[in-house]
C-alpha cells in the first residue's frame, strides 16, 4: 500500500507591512514649517490662556473658541508632522500638504484674525479702566494682550500658509 502525502497546507496570507518604530521626524521639527509649528503652538496656547484665565462675556466666548480649536488641530497637526505619520490619516495622508495648507490660510488666518479683532475691540470699549485713579477692576490689559497674541498667531499662520503654498507651486508634495 503506497503512502500519499498528506494535502500541502498553502501558506498564511501576507500580514501588512511592519512598521519602522515610533521616532521623531527630525528634518521636519528643523524645517521652516516645523519651526513655525512650534511658534504657532506657543503664542496659540498664550493666546487661549490669556482669554480663558480673565473674565469674559458676549463674542469673548467665540474669540476663546476659535482659539483652543485651532490650537488643537495645530497640535494635532504637528503631532502627526513631528512622528512622520500623516500616511495614517484617511483620505489626508496622501494630501499632507495641501491639508497643512487649508488649515493655515483658511482656519489659521481667519479664525485668529476673527479673534484678534473681537478682542481688540472689547480691549478698546474697557480702555477707559486705564486711567490713573480708577479703583475698579480692568481687564484692558488682559483683552490687549489676548489681541496681540491673536494678531501674531495669525501672522505666523500666514507665513506657514505662503510656505505651504510656496511648496505646492513647486510641485514639492512632502512637507520636509
Amino acid at each position: 500500500m503506497a503512502r500519499t502525502a498528506p494535502p500541502a497546507v498553502p501558506p498564511p496570507p501576507p500580514g501588512p507591512p511592519p512598521r519602522g518604530s515610533l521616532g521623531l521626524h527630525r528634518a521636519f521639527l528643523r524645517s521652516p514649517l516645523g519651526l513655525l509649528r512650534l511658534g504657532q503652538l506657543a503664542v496659540g496656547a498664550a493666546f487661549w490662556l490669556t482669554v480663558a484665565a480673565h473674565w469674559y462675556e458676549g463674542a469673548a466666548h467665540f474669540a476663546l473658541f476659535a482659539a483652543v480649536l485651532v490650537w488643537l488641530l495645530t497640535l494635532g497637526l504637528f503631532g502627526l508632522s513631528a512622528l512622520g505619520r500623516w500616511e495614517l490619516v484617511p483620505w489626508l495622508g496622501s494630501r499632507w500638504l495641501l491639508a497643512n495648507l487649508a488649515h493655515d490660510l483658511v482656519l489659521g488666518v481667519g479664525l485668529c484674525t476673527a479673534a484678534a479683532g473681537i478682542m481688540g475691540h472689547k480691549a478698546g470699549q474697557k480702555s477707559y479702566c486705564n486711567l490713573p485713579g480708577y479703583s475698579q477692576r480692568c481687564l484692558y490689559g488682559a483683552y490687549l494682550g489676548a489681541a496681540v497674541c491673536g494678531a501674531v498667531a495669525a501672522c505666523l499662520y500666514l507665513f506657514s500658509g505662503l510656505y505651504c503654498l510656496a511648496r505646492r507651486c513647486r510641485d514639492q508634495r512632502d512637507i520636509v
